[in-house]
């Protein structure tokens, strides 16, 4: 069977860079006064990461599901 560690990977370190990309937008925008526009953008990307990460989690599952079945 096929090892899906380096999707895994990917996912895990692009959803963490967004994440904290995203973080610090959402803080720029919270606490600076002549950012306000960016509050929605930081939540934007905030979403958008945990948006990729369950995908990329959910790809990985329905692989190994196929898999395991002998469909794939």
């Amino acid at each position: 069977m096929k090892n899906n560690t380096p999707i895994l990977n990917a996912v895990k370190v692009v959803g963490i860079s967004l994440i904290a990309i995203g973080f610090i937008i959402l803080i720029l925008g919270i606490f600076d006064n002549n950012y306000s526009s960016m509050i929605p953008i930081g939540m934007g990307t905030i979403a958008g990461a945990v948006l990729i990460f369950i995908m990329g989690v959910f790809f990985v599952a329905t692989e190994e599901m196929l898999a395991k079945t002998g469909r794939g």
